[in-house]
């Protein structure tokens, strides 16, 4: 498979984050103290528009605003080491390509909200009872299952390259 076929993966994961986040913005109001409205799918999951400020899990997200030009900047420098590294790939690396190419989309489909509105769109959220995983949205999946697959890329890496002696 050429690099290109990859950054069609990336292309395809940053289109569908945006497309989603949209839709969820247009569908649902931002959920703010007092007045959230939510669509409960399971009874552990539920769609809620919130908006992220800061980075995974709301880190920085109180920080007074000096951390949008920042996040942004670490956005882009992420997206361009990713971007140049799937560039350079062998061939024959399939699932570090594909992992690469699943982040680096992610990454993107972030990278977008934020430069554009200052803010990551969130809206997939997880529960059980009173105890809430942190919200988050299709390039957070994408993010979080290409950091599983470069895992297991190492680890694969690491059986191959280990001899017994």
């Amino acid at each position: 498979m050429t690099v290109w076929y990859y950054f069609s993966i990336s292309t395809v994961f940053l289109v569908v984050d945006q497309l989603t986040k949209n839709f969820m913005a247009g569908f649902l109001p931002l959920c703010v103290p007092g007045n959230c409205q939510s669509i409960e799918v399971l009874p552990v999951f539920k769609l809620t528009v919130l908006h992220n400020t800061g980075a995974a899990f709301s880190f920085l997200a109180d920080a007074g605003g000096w951390q949008k030009g920042f996040l942004v900047a670490v956005s882009l420098a992420v997206s361009l080491f990713i971007g140049g590294w799937l560039y350079r790939i062998h061939r024959e690396q399939r699932l570090l390509a594909h992992a690469l190419a699943f982040i680096l989309g992610g990454a993107l489909g972030n990278l977008v909200d934020r430069a554009v509105q200052g803010y990551v769109v969130d809206f997939l959220v997880f529960h059980y009872e009173a105890y809430y995983f942190p919200a988050f949205n299709i390039a957070d999946t994408a993010i979080s299952i290409g950091a599983g697959l470069l895992i297991i890329d190492m680890f694969r890496q690491g059986k191959r390259g280990h001899t017994n002696e």
